[in-house]
């Protein structure tokens, strides 16, 4: 049987189960991507797709917005608020 990890939703919302391998990629890429420098959300959603082409099944951009609202509940990444685009970065 697949393991799967239920997400977490900043706003307490229900979050939905994501298998672990690809919970892990998504988590490891995010992180990664941000390490470098804070980006807007279609900066992070190009980044994890440029880096994941052809190495990921599934829709990268779903898995993406699931695992990093996850990240953002868990308070290992965090949304800062800006003109003209909120940006996301590590904590």
């Amino acid at each position: 049987m697949e393991e799967k990890v239920l997400t977490l939703h900043p706003q307490g919302k229900k979050g939905v189960n994501i298998a672990k391998d690809k919970y892990d990629v998504m988590r490891e890429t995010i992180t990664v991507v941000l390490k470098a420098k804070s980006l807007s959300h279609d900066e992070l959603t190009g980044a994890v797709e440029k880096a994941l082409k052809g190495k990921f099944s599934g829709a990268i951009p779903w898995y993406m917005e699931s695992v990093k609202l996850d990240l953002e509940a868990r308070k290992v990444i965090e949304r800062i608020a800006g003109k003209p685009y909120d940006v996301y970065r590590l904590r």
